[in-house]
């Protein structure tokens, strides 16, 4: 999984460690959770496995016809996909807390957990900062940004989600070193 990679707009290319992650851990689909910004990048990770991506903040132009939001069901495991950036309105309220306040997850947890009522995990970007944990029996889970983490102290990363044959889910953050 990842999110965030904002290719052309912030940087040129896909870090390399993202396809060495990916084609090691022999993960068998790719899910991007928006700001994406050109589909090269898209067509980069199908080499490695089918792909499912939401539209991010980023992605109104080259990307418009990508959804909001995805349902899955991988392994009998039930996921939503969003950035997290929500309705327009959102967007703004959440940007003017953010400048104000800084990264306040109690924002984005209720909004992701009313969003896919069903889901046993939610996968979500936008905030550029690694999450891997378990709220009201979710999987609330960002693989932060490879490129663009939201602190200095943060590592660009990608996830994995494992799900065991038995249906159990574990999210794993890998932070990529600078290339």
């Amino acid at each position: 999984m990842l999110a965030d990679t904002h290719i052309p707009d912030r940087r040129r290319s896909l870090q390399p460690q993202v396809h060495a992650i990916f084609q090691s851990a022999g993960v068998a689909a790719i899910l991007h959770a928006g700001d994406v910004s050109t589909p090269s990048v898209l067509a980069q990770l199908a080499e490695i496995a089918p792909v499912y991506a939401v539209r991010g903040n980023r992605d109104w132009v080259a990307l418009r016809h990508l959804p909001a939001t995805c349902h899955l069901n991988i392994a009998g495991v039930e996921i939503g996909l969003t950035h997290g950036h929500g309705l327009p309105l959102n967007y703004v309220i959440d940007r003017m807390n953010y400048l104000v306040r800084g990264y306040r997850l109690e924002l984005f947890e209720p909004r992701l957990l009313a969003a896919f009522p069903r889901a046993r995990v939610i996968v979500f970007g936008h905030t550029h900062r690694p999450l891997n944990f378990w709220a009201d029996g979710v999987l609330l889970f960002n693989p932060g940004s490879p490129h663009f983490p939201d602190r200095k102290d943060i590592a660009p990363s990608v996830g994995i989600l494992h799900i065991s044959s038995g249906g159990e889910v574990r999210g794993e953050i890998c932070a990529l070193q600078g290339d």
